[in-house]
């Protein structure tokens, strides 16, 4: 419905610029609204790779975008994120590949589902949405670093697909230990909330006050809400709450939705519109193209913030050693 309404409701149309010499990696990136961040940023020029877990949906993501974009340069790379070791390996591996790192869009995810458990003993979601990319992010750091400091180059963005559903998040939430994490009490859209709450409180207080403000790195860090769009994810609402209500939920989502191409404008605004860098919005979330999002309280804790970091720390050093994780500082 939402799509339909979009002339008078919004969101607003939004299509990058030329990106061309410019590289993007986008997690997620052949299904759904990574689909179609992918699909834009190639079709602007830019150099796409996409990680999924299954090789058929990157196999069928290229054909589409190549079909539409004969020209586009486009890579598929699979990585559950689940796994930390494969994070480790599959995005070290890209750092040492690719020369440059312009854009990172960190866009997999699991939606409000039922509880259970990753690879490495870590609720899924909570292990999915925000550990495997925390990992992913530390590995890709350098070149990110590396690219902002090359002559002309504007300034390398990451950006996060978190939610207004961060406001699920378990109001006694304090990021204290694995045991809190895995607390198979919580329902799905707290397990959900969490984690949206984790990515805006990571980005602000982690990423952007740990490493880019304190090593004055010309990086740009971000989230953004994209609203309620019409993806297969939807379908997770009958696995989360079987019966009546799981179904339900999916027919409101659905009727009230947005298209998917829709639901890509706020990351594609914030991944390169000027007016983040004219604004100075670096930590910043947004719940449309040009609309500052009001997290909450809870998400405007730096000392919850600090917790989230330091446990995000602590878990995969747990789990891979100390080796885990690279520097973080210049």
């Amino acid at each position: 419905m939402q799509s339909v309404l979009a002339p008078l409701v919004g969101p607003k149309v939004c299509v990058p610029p030329s990106l061309s010499g410019r590289v993007a990696i986008v997690t997620g990136g052949a299904l759904g609204i990574g689909y179609e961040v992918s699909r834009a940023f190639a079709k602007a020029g830019a150099k796409v790779i996409m990680v999924n877990r299954k090789e058929e949906q990157g196999d069928e993501a290229i054909a589409k975008i190549k079909k539409e974009t004969p020209e586009a340069k486009i890579e598929w790379v699979g990585c559950d994120l689940g796994t930390l070791s494969e994070v480790k390996e599959v995005f070290s591996g890209l750092a040492k590949k690719e020369e440059r790192l312009d854009l990172l869009i960190l866009s997999a995810g699991i939606n409000s589902n039922q509880y259970g458990l990753d690879n490495d003993g870590i609720d899924r979601h909570f292990g999915v949405n925000w550990l495997g990319h925390f990992l992913a992010i530390n590995q890709l750091y350098p070149l990110l670093r590396k690219t902002s400091r090359s002559p002309g180059a504007p300034a390398p963005r990451i950006v996060f697909e978190a939610s207004e559903m961060h406001r699920f998040c378990p109001s006694n939430m304090h990021f204290g230990s694995l045991e809190e994490i895995n607390n198979d009490q919580l329902t799905p859209i707290e397990l959900y909330g969490r984690t949206k709450a984790a990515m805006i409180l990571g980005s602000k207080y982690g990423i952007f006050e740990k490493v880019i403000k304190k090593n004055k790195d010309n990086v740009y860090t971000l989230t953004v809400h994209p609203g309620a769009v019409n993806t297969d994810m939807q379908a997770q609402w009958k696995d989360a709450y079987p019966g009546l209500t799981g179904k339900v939920a999916e027919a409101f989502a659905l009727f009230t939705g947005r298209d998917v191409e829709q639901g890509s404008y706020s990351a594609i605004y914030a991944a390169t519109s000027e007016d983040i860098i004219k604004n100075n919005w670096n930590g910043s979330y947004f719940t449309d193209p040009e609309t500052l999002g009001k997290e909450t309280a809870q998400c405007s804790d730096p000392a919850l913030g600090a917790a989230l970091w330091e446990l995000s720390t602590r878990l995969v050093e747990e789990k891979l050693g100390k080796e885990g994780l690279i520097s973080w500082d210049a």
